[in-house]
């Protein structure tokens, strides 16, 4: 999406706060599958990172969108987050709703969840990324 839109001045990460996350744990199998669906290839080295281990990345960050509102609310407790802009991905499209994990679950349910991720940033495009000079 950003390249489509001409955004090679963006970088985006990712990262997990919940309990469960585990640093550097391989990305699913599931979730590379469905993703290839709309062919977006995830390097075969790439690994999980746990924003408890590594605060530096919320340093570094310009905005932090969460999949979900009690993550959003986890990251009131590290300083690291405090002054940054910090928003749930439905809240980015105007919506009050949350992406559940797919983690453990079927096929089609990590299809549902690309799908959902996907409308809500087509619908929040502009207000994540916003046209140079804007």
């Amino acid at each position: 999406m950003l390249a489509e839109r001409g955004r090679d001045d963006v970088t985006v990460t990712s990262g997990g706060i919940a309990p469960y996350a585990r640093d550097s744990s391989l990305v699913s199998l599931d979730a590379r599958l469905v993703l290839r669906d709309d062919a977006i290839e995830i390097s075969p080295e790439a690994t999980a990172c746990d924003l408890k281990r590594h605060r530096d990345r919320l340093l570094e960050a310009d905005l932090i969108v969460t999949m979900t509102s009690e993550q959003k609310q986890m990251l009131a407790d590290f300083p690291e987050a405090n002054g940054k802009i910090v928003m749930t991905l439905h809240e980015a499209a105007g919506e009050i709703e949350d992406v559940e994990d797919p983690a453990g679950r079927d096929e089609n349910f990590y299809k549902a969840c690309r799908d959902q991720i996907r409308r809500c940033l087509e619908k929040a495009f502009d207000r994540l990324a916003p046209p140079p000079g804007y």
